[in-house]
């Protein structure tokens, strides 16, 4: 589509008329069914006349370069800087919300630097960034302005990289995955209950999208799940969660365990002890995954890579800083000869712990 960057938004996609008069939006498994001037639950997608626009479309909360571990994603592309922005808004309700200060703000409330899919690319170029990530807050409700900067930046060979829900429907989840080199899906929770009470949503659609990206695309894959003491760290709901990955999606998928820290709605909840990460961690692999990773916290044991086959150290890491490479050129093991699962080069990048603010301005 051509993009625009004024106030009314831009076309969007993915809605059909109702015999009632009101559009619905097709998007995502919310359905929100629209009337004159109303807006969607995620706040960016509304209708405007007698049709369906974003109000996002060249506009961000912020842009910033930052490592590729940070998002968390440890078999792509490692140590190397990803220009990282958002927008506003989110399709889901999540009590536990880590970025509620961007994902639950309106558009006007946060954003700030507007920017053009061409400027992002060119940037990204200028700040040396491997690749552009979509995320602080969810990109399916802001697809196609993602689409578009996943397009320019093609043209410049930079890649793109989605931090998502994965909250959407078949339809438009092929035409995003499709455009991204990699994905990590954060998966909340492995139970319907804790989806529909903590985060009004469902778990079936976001399984599915899972499925779709692992055997459906090019699109390099990992799994985070933020650990909620008392709602999602039962030893039995992590080894289904684990099982369920090696079972459906292969024991190579990286999964990683965060851990919670008190905010949004549920700031009576204690933080994630060091402790059941490290247990989680110990689950997930016993159930048969490959490379578990924990995240946030200090445990660079959890957060390097080992190889699956004969068990070396392949890539050592405290926390965003990598130190020993164990790779050959080829991207696997240099003890053994197996190939590590990934996208990986001849040497790693060197940028570090680094986290840089860029203000792309008027573009």
């Amino acid at each position: 589509m051509s993009g625009t960057t004024d106030l009314e938004g831009a076309p969007a996609g993915y809605w059909h008329r109702l015999d009632d008069g009101r559009i619905q939006c097709d998007l995502c498994p919310r359905y929100c069914k629209l009337g004159e001037g109303q807006r969607g639950l995620c706040f960016v997608r509304g209708r405007a006349g007698d049709e369906m626009r974003l109000f996002t479309y060249g506009r961000s909360s912020g842009f910033c370069v930052d490592p590729i571990e940070k998002k968390p994603l440890n078999h792509y592309l490692p140590g190397t800087p990803v220009l990282s922005f958002g927008t506003a808004g989110c399709n889901l309700t999540c009590k536990f919300c880590q970025n509620w200060d961007i994902s639950k703000a309106r558009a006007d409330d946060r954003l700030m630097d507007r920017a053009s899919p061409d400027a992002i690319a060119v940037a990204a170029m200028e700040t040396g960034s491997r690749s552009v990530a979509f995320t602080y807050n969810d990109p399916v409700i802001f697809l196609e302005y993602a689409v578009d900067v996943a397009e320019a930046c093609q043209a410049l060979g930079i890649g793109t990289v989605v931090v998502s829900a994965g909250y959407i429907t078949p339809e438009p989840r092929a035409e995003f995955f499709r455009q991204m080199n990699a994905a990590n899906i954060d998966l909340k929770g492995f139970t319907e209950d804790f989806y529909r009470k903590l985060c009004s949503g469902a778990l079936a659609p976001v399984l599915e999208t899972l499925k779709y990206i692992r055997h459906e695309t090019d699109c390099w894959l990992e799994i985070t799940t933020l650990l909620i003491p008392g709602a999602n760290d039962s030893a039995e709901e992590i080894e289904a969660l684990a099982t369920w990955v090696a079972d459906e999606l292969g024991p190579d998928v990286p999964v990683h365990f965060t851990a919670f820290h008190p905010d949004w709605r549920m700031r009576d909840t204690p933080a994630t002890p060091s402790a059941t990460l490290i247990k989680a961690r110990r689950i997930a692999r016993e159930a048969g995954l490959t490379h578990v990773y924990t995240g946030n916290i200090h445990d660079p044991e959890g957060q390097s890579t080992y190889c699956g086959s004969c068990g070396a150290l392949l890539i050592e890491r405290d926390w965003y800083v990598l130190s020993d490479w164990r790779l050959d050129e080829t991207g696997a093991c240099i003890a053994c000869s197996a190939p590590l699962s990934g996208v990986f080069e001849a040497v790693p990048g060197t940028w570090g712990a680094q986290r840089r603010p860029v203000f792309l301005g008027a573009a």
